[in-house]
């Protein structure tokens, strides 16, 4: 009974709390929010199974942090603090559950509450609640948008109006998808766990597509004043190890493994001193991380070796060309515009063959076009809008040396001279 009387109180604070402000106190159960957001969710999603009462209160439990941090201190460990007191929430919304139902199903209640008032396991007891999270999000009885947006939803922690400015639609119209698919979730039953090793293939495809997402958001946000998300990069890179445990001798979950660490190898170098954005070609390469860099190449040609070639395998082929060249000038843009040719045939996205025609420009792989002014003068155009002043130069000068016509050399020297 002294057990359960203590569930009516505060959240212990798990550590000696440090006295706050009110705005303190903000920032620190926001960071929480951010941060810790998918760990928290996943895990009270597991105890309750319902997405709208694991949401209901985490917010209930944040705000509770707000009321009672400025004045009694930001505990030592905040997340835990906040996953206390949301568990908490879970067991007083049964209650009042059962309390309604008891004429309705007493021994279910009963039962539904048991499972609530479980002690709260440690964190690292359950290190794959979110990828269960995202394989139940990933059923095949949703559609592919909603698994998507719904894993983005409750993992990644992103508003409804974030997610809706990437999928390109109205706040609401996005917000009815979310509802629909966690109500269908319910409806259906569908469990909240990892598949068995049968029913794994189905849901593949899906859970590395919001898996890279996660990842996407995090290597450059949608919203925000920052640049890079770190904590969402981590968690991606996390569960496509987890994804690589399962199965060791699938290509594409190694492609994508390796794709997202030779990207955040270069983490550290595409932001400045002031956070203002470095591009590809003006990085410190010294700055990237040499063992993330290693361990993506080791992923990749195994996958490659495997002998089923996927989107994900291309692409971190393709970073992994970037990777392994010291300067920018010595990438083998011609291998990464083949490289992107392949890509293009498994899946031929506007923004695949943007890229494509990119690599093909940056390597000046001109064929029967190479004497054709023209070409060149478009060239060097589209690397002057990408930023690549440099090669664009170099673009414009070779326009110029196949240039006759006056008019014509009087714009690109105008076009040069501005660089």
């Amino acid at each position: 009974m002294q057990g359960r009387r203590g569930l009516h109180r505060n959240p212990p604070d798990h550590g000696v709390a440090l006295a706050v402000r009110g705005t303190d106190a903000r920032v620190s159960a926001e960071a929480v929010f951010r941060h810790e957001h998918g760990r928290i969710i996943a895990g009270l999603i597991r105890l309750c199974g319902s997405f709208d009462r694991a949401e209901e209160a985490m917010q209930e439990a944040l705000a509770a942090a707000l009321a009672h941090w400025p004045d009694r201190g930001i505990p030592r460990n905040p997340g835990a603090w906040i996953m206390t007191a949301a568990h908490r929430k879970l067991i007083d919304m049964a209650r009042r559950e059962r309390t309604r139902s008891e004429k309705q199903g007493l021994l279910e209640q009963e039962a539904a509450t048991a499972v609530y008032e479980n002690p709260m396991p440690a964190p690292s007891a359950l290190p794959d609640d979110r990828l269960r999270l995202i394989f139940t999000c990933c059923h095949p009885a949703l559609n592919h948008e909603a698994q998507i947006a719904l894993t983005l939803r409750t993992l990644g922690g992103l508003s409804t109006g974030e997610i809706a400015r990437a999928f390109l639609v109205p706040e609401a119209t996005l917000a009815q998808r979310l509802v629909r698919a966690k109500r269908k979730i319910h409806d259906a039953g569908i469990p909240y766990e990892v598949p068995p090793d049968h029913a794994l293939a189905e849901r593949r495809a899906a859970v590395l597509a919001v898996i890279y997402l996660i990842f996407n958001e995090g290597y450059l946000a949608t919203a925000g004043e920052a640049l890079i998300r770190r904590e969402l990069c981590a968690e991606a890179i996390r569960l496509g190890r987890m994804l690589c445990e399962i199965d060791a001798q699938e290509p594409e979950s190694l492609g994508l493994l390796a794709l997202m660490l030779l990207h955040d190898s270069r983490r550290r170098a595409r932001v400045d001193g002031e956070g203002a954005l470095v591009t590809l070609e003006d990085q410190d390469r010294s700055l990237w991380d040499r063992g993330q860099i290693q361990e993506g190449l080791a992923l990749i040609d195994k996958a490659l070796r495997l002998g089923r070639i996927g989107p994900y395998q291309l692409q971190a082929a393709i970073v992994a060309v970037h990777a392994e060249a010291s300067t920018a000038a010595e990438t083998d843009w011609a291998q990464i515009a083949a490289l992107y040719d392949e890509l293009a045939q498994i899946n031929p996205t506007p923004v695949v063959l943007l890229n494509g025609a990119v690599a093909v420009g940056m390597s000046g792989a001109s064929g029967a076009l190479d004497r054709y002014h023209l070409f060149h003068a478009a060239r060097a155009d589209m690397l002057r809008r990408l930023g690549s002043r440099t090669a664009a130069a170099d673009a414009y000068r070779q326009a110029l040396a196949l240039t006759g016509n006056g008019v014509e050399r009087t714009f690109l020297e105008r076009r040069l001279a501005a660089l």
